[in-house]
């Protein structure tokens, strides 16, 4: 069935954010779910290799804080190089070139020779997998009913967990068997065995096609309507046929994105990635130097993730019945006190997994939380865009966090007063939080 002629772009979308979460949207949501694995998996593959890395090349803690943030690096430019072209190009094209991108880096990696190689390696990783989650995250709300969109895209975080933990768990059983090398090999076939998969099932963003109108864009959006159990279109919405209007215009202006509230998400996106990325890349190496076993470190970072996963879902159920931006505001309360307390049991084997998997629960609720809280906040004209800045501002942390805590290492910090220093950015990120206001802060500037 189609529909009639007159109908416009809001119809459209109100149709899809109204409407029944189908099995096909069902579907892309957790094949973007399974794409997001790729960011925990990468982050905890250079953690648990950390060890043998640095014991292979007698790599000092500075060095090896600059590996961690190589891939950082590279998912800062992915966010803000790679999400803004999936507004013009399409949001699938950019995510498969990007997933490609994260492959063969990971796959490069087994046969990084030294330092400078794996580093590099690493930021080529980390520019796929950034592009990646970027543009991942939007389709997960575009294709998401208004009543599940909170819930999808805190499901969607639980992808970094899952991630992280089976990645975890793989690399416990193969470096000491295989090496350090084998973890970058399980993340590269993994990585390119989702690649195939999302050839063949991973759609294009309907708003992409509404707003850009590629060739065919008719065609291709009819035929994700009707698998959406959704009426057909007879032609465009808002084009000269239906309307008899010009054509909306689809170049975004600046200022949609240059507003008080969008500096505020960037300090909470800075602050909260800073003290996440500095616990799950760090934590595994600090128990080891603290004088427990590495298997005790490896536990720690499963345990951590595992928690995750808790966290993850836990904001999924919640959000759908109550409002996710206070949710996110008391994880990161919780994660603030609780990542001091890390600290302070760091030397005591049994009270530091338990703690870990605490904070692993609130700190992964928390990140959650900022791809729930997010994209509603930005129009859809610049969504994606605006996403990847805030996703690479927060990698800005990210990548900054490890690096300073090598080197503050390096010159003779312990492992309690790190934790202690990071349980500050959760505080700000918080407090930025709660001077966020509601979804209409950012987009009632907007006419459409």
């Amino acid at each position: 069935m189609r529909r009639p002629a007159g109908v416009n772009d809001d119809n459209m979308r109100q149709a899809v954010a109204q409407g029944a979460l189908s099995s096909f949207q069902a579907l892309a949501i957790a094949l973007c779910i399974a794409l997001n694995m790729l960011d925990g998996f990468d982050i905890l593959a250079m953690s648990f290799s950390a060890s043998g890395v640095k014991a292979a090349w007698n790599l000092p803690n500075a060095e090896l804080g600059e590996l961690f943030s190589a891939g950082l690096v590279g998912m800062a430019a992915g966010s803000l190089l790679l999400a803004p072209c999936a507004d013009v190009f399409g949001r699938r094209r950019i995510i498969l070139v990007a997933v490609l991108i994260a492959g063969a880096g990971m796959l490069g990696s087994v046969a990084a020779r030294g330092f400078g190689e794996l580093l590099a390696l690493r930021a080529l990783t980390g520019v796929g997998i950034g592009g990646t989650i970027a543009s991942v995250a939007v389709l997960v709300s575009e294709y998401a009913p208004d009543r599940w969109r909170s819930a999808a895209l805190a499901a969607y975080s639980t992808g970094y967990p899952v991630g992280a933990t089976l990645g975890g768990a793989l690399t416990a059983l193969a470096i000491p068997r295989f090496g350090w090398r084998s973890a970058f090999a399980i993340g590269g076939v993994m990585t390119l065995a989702l690649l195939v998969v999302a050839w063949r099932a991973l759609p294009e963003s309907l708003d992409f096609l509404l707003a850009r109108r590629p060739p065919g864009a008719l065609g291709r959006l009819n035929e994700l309507l009707v698998r959406m159990r959704l009426p057909e279109l007879g032609v465009l919405p808002g084009s000269p046929a239906s309307s008899g209007a010009r054509p909306a215009e689809t170049r975004a202006p600046l200022r949609w994105l240059l507003t008080p509230t969008t500096f505020l998400v960037w300090v909470t996106f800075f602050c909260t990635m800073a003290a996440f990325y500095f616990f799950v890349s760090w934590t595994p190496r600090l128990l080891n130097a603290a004088g427990l076993s590495v298997t005790a470190g490896l536990t720690a970072g499963v345990l951590l993730n595992l928690g995750g996963i808790v966290g993850c879902g836990g904001f999924a159920v919640a959000a759908a019945r109550a409002d996710a931006r206070r949710l996110l505001i008391g994880s990161l309360i919780a994660s603030a006190l609780l990542i001091a307390a890390f600290g302070a049991v760091v030397h005591r084997l049994e009270l530091a997994l338990w703690t870990a998997l605490l904070l692993g629960v609130l700190s992964n609720a928390a990140m959650a939380g900022l791809y729930a809280v997010g994209p509603p906040l930005y129009p859809t004209p610049v969504r994606a865009t605006g996403m990847g800045c805030a996703i690479g501002i927060g990698r800005l942390g990210a990548i900054l966090a490890p690096l300073a805590s090598g080197a503050l290492l390096d010159r003779g910090w312990e492992a309690q007063q790190l934790y202690g220093l990071f349980s500050g950015p959760f505080a700000i990120a918080a407090m930025a939080m709660l001077l966020v206001g509601s979804r209409s802060a950012l987009t009632a500037t907007v006419t459409v």
